[in-house]
């Protein structure tokens, strides 16, 4: 059984997912900067002036931070590019994941780490020799099958391939989150019917609503009956991860800048204990079944395999949004912490709580908490319910800050 180090990389589109990444157990985090990167539209992303913070709280964190920069780049982005490359080198980013050349190009001239990105669609072990003069990782085209990475995986110890740091090249790959119906995520439909690029890291994302085809010649209209045909399930490979880390990958990313950071937290502390339990020897059936239950709590489009396991064909939706088995509803904010104590007190401002309720909460330097109310105080004084427009205080373990976020947690249509 392998003993090898296994990356596991946490997607963080704001200082909350960050923070979730961070506590539920991530190696690294990626992110993106106002601009040219994938989720420019999809996630809030950070500013330049975050750079220092977030090079700080990874770094006290003993993680890696990596810099998306993986747009296509024309001549008057050039200026941009060097001022966020000479900024990641000042902050002490680990690396930058970059599929132009010219971002190859300037990064390496300037003593920055590259990891090249899926959008580049690396699928050979000389486009990997190629590269490896650039970058020190690789990720992966998402249409390669395992037997198909094993053989990169397998060639690079072979020939010793080895990047500019002058280590074996690490290969990465997609593990979970959502998959684009085009090659590797490169797509033109947003362009050609809104003007917005996602290959500018600006998809509006048309392809997961439904469509009706129809032949010009004959005026045959088809109308696939529960299937939004161009959008895929989610890649979730937590159910066969044993094969995956037996290719020799050693980088696991989780995709999702736009999503919430309670699925950070839940997707990276359910990949985690997968990663631990195959490294110790310990990965089973058994648990993935448990695993998967945890995994449609948060926001999914349901799960498939992606192309690992050699499928033609991807397995596509039959709703639009997503399929998980709870959701959150606001109920208030944060007002005060008793660490003495640890009693939370937060303001209700929506919708009423009542003892018993599955609580969440979230904020930028908090992270994600989740925790039930056994029991709550209003005016110091025990109460089963507390509505609208009072303060109310419970224990909470870990502190909370007054820019926190109470919700509870709900069951969704899809819950058993």
């Amino acid at each position: 059984m392998s003993r090898r180090k296994v990356e596991l990389m946490a997607p963080a589109g704001n200082w909350e997912s960050l923070q979730a990444a961070i506590n539920a157990g991530a190696d690294s985090v990626y992110f993106g900067i106002d601009q040219l990167n994938m989720r420019a539209r999809a996630s809030i992303n950070f500013t330049l002036g975050d750079l220092k913070e977030i090079a700080k709280r990874t770094s006290k964190a003993g993680i890696k931070s990596y810099l998306t920069l993986n747009t296509i780049i024309y001549d008057h982005d050039l200026s941009v590019i060097k001022t966020l490359i000479n900024a990641v080198k000042d902050a002490k980013i680990s690396a930058i994941i970059a599929s132009d050349q010219a971002v190859i190009n300037y990064a390496s001239s300037q003593g920055v780490e590259v990891h090249i990105s899926t959008q580049l669609n690396v699928t050979n072990i000389e486009t990997v020799k190629f590269y490896s003069h650039f970058a020190d990782v690789m990720v992966l085209s998402r249409e390669l099958s395992l037997i198909q990475i094993k053989k990169i995986c397998d060639q690079i110890i072979k020939e010793d391939i080895r990047g500019p740091k002058g280590n074996l090249i690490e290969i990465e790959i997609f593990a979970h989150g959502a998959l684009c119906v085009a090659v590797s995520g490169k797509c033109y439909m947003s362009l050609h019917t809104h003007n917005s690029s996602a290959n500018r890291g600006a998809c509006v994302q048309n392809c997961r609503k439904t469509y009706t085809v129809i032949d010009k010649e004959t005026g045959i209209e088809l109308d696939i009956d529960n299937e939004y045909i161009m959008s895929p399930k989610d890649l979730c490979t937590l159910d066969f991860l044993d094969q995956v880390l037996d290719t020799g990958v050693t980088v696991l990313k989780i995709e999702g800048r736009g999503r919430a950071p309670e699925y950070v937290k839940t997707v990276i502390e359910t990949y985690r204990k997968a990663i631990d339990d195959y490294l110790s020897g310990k990965y089973n059936q058994a648990n993935v079944e448990e695993w998967m239950e945890d995994l449609k709590k948060v926001y999914n489009r349901d799960f498939w395999g992606g192309y690992y396991l050699g499928q033609k064909l991807g397995e596509f939706n039959n709703t639009s949004g997503s399929k998980a088995t709870q959701k959150r509803v606001y109920i208030g904010k944060g007002v005060h912490y008793f660490p003495r104590v640890g009693v939370a007190e937060f303001k209700v401002e929506a919708q009423n709580i009542k003892v018993g309720d599955k609580i969440l909460i979230t904020g930028p330097t908090t992270g994600v908490i989740e925790t039930e109310i056994t029991e709550m105080m209003v005016d110091e004084k025990p109460v089963y319910e507390a509505n609208r427009g009072v303060n109310v205080t419970f224990l909470v373990k870990d502190k909370i800050r007054r820019s926190d976020k109470l919700y509870k947690i709900v069951k969704t249509e899809f819950a058993k």
